[in-house]
C-alpha cells in the first residue's frame, strides 16, 4: 500500500509540496490512471459541521471529544453535528464481531450510519463511555491512539463492556481529524492487558496477576 501511494507522489515528492488545488477542481484524466484526490484544510472545513476548536487541537483532545459526545442518559440528546465534525468526510468506524458459533466477522460503517444505529439504542438506555489508558504513536502529521475504554449504562454505574478503540488521526495543518476508529471488545478469551486496564476496575488487578503468572 505505501509503495503504491509513494509511486503516485513520485513526480512531486510529498503532496503538501505540490500546488494544492481544491478537490472540486480536479479533472479526471482517462490516460493517467487512478486519480488521487487532495483536500486542503479549507476544503475539508466546508465538508463537515464546524468543529469546536478545543476538540481538534491534538489527537488526545479529539479522542476525548469522541467519548464525550456519544455519552449521555437514556433519551438524552447527543450533539451529532459535533460528532460528525470530528471525522474526515471519508471517515469510517469498524469493529470485529464474534458469533456464538465462533465465527469472526467485520462490521464497517460511516459516521452517519453510526448515528442512525446509536440513536435507537440510546433511546432505550443510557450509554456512557470513557477512556482508561491512551497509548499514542505519532509520526509527522499522522497519529494512532490505542485507547482502552469502559462502557456503562449510567454515569458512575457498573461497567458492562470494555475493549480497545484504535483511533487513526491526521493533521491537515490547522486541526486534527479522525480518519477511522476500529475497536474490539473483551470476551471470554480476550481480556485487556494490565498495561491498558489502568486502575479504575478490580479487573485490572486480576489481569496484572495473570500476566505476572501469579
Amino acid at each position: 500500500m505505501s509503495l503504491m501511494i509513494a509511486g503516485m507522489f513520485a513526480s512531486g515528492a510529498r503532496a503538501q509540496d505540490q500546488d494544492a488545488k481544491p478537490a472540486q477542481e480536479e479533472k479526471p484524466d482517462s490516460d493517467a490512471g487512478p486519480k488521487l484526490t487532495r483536500w486542503t484544510s479549507s476544503d475539508l472545513a466546508g465538508m463537515v459541521p464546524a468543529a469546536k476548536e478545543s476538540d481538534v487541537t491534538s489527537p488526545t483532545a479529539i479522542v476525548a471529544a469522541a467519548y464525550d459526545v456519544i455519552s449521555g442518559p437514556q433519551n438524552g440528546e447527543r450533539d451529532w453535528n459535533r460528532f460528525k465534525s470530528l471525522f474526515l468526510p471519508t471517515g469510517r468506524l469498524g469493529t470485529i464481531g464474534h458469533g456464538k458459533d465462533g465465527t469472526t466477522y467485520v462490521i464497517e460503517i460511516t459516521p452517519q450510519e453510526y448515528i442512525d444505529l446509536a440513536t435507537g439504542e440510546f433511546n432505550k438506555e443510557g450509554f456512557f463511555e470513557n477512556g482508561i489508558v491512551n497509548k499514542v504513536n505519532k509520526f509527522g502529521d499522522v497519529t494512532e491512539v490505542f485507547s482502552s475504554y469502559e462502557s456503562r449504562h449510567e454515569k458512575g454505574g457498573a461497567v458492562f463492556a470494555r475493549g480497545i478503540n484504535n483511533f487513526q488521526c491526521m493533521f491537515d495543518g490547522k486541526r486534527w481529524w479522525i480518519e477511522s476508529i476500529v475497536w474490539d471488545e473483551e470476551h471470554d478469551s480476550l481480556k485487556l492487558p494490565a498495561s491498558m486496564a489502568g486502575s479504575s476496575t478490580k479487573a485490572a488487578a486480576t489481569e496484572k496477576k495473570k500476566e505476572e503468572g501469579k
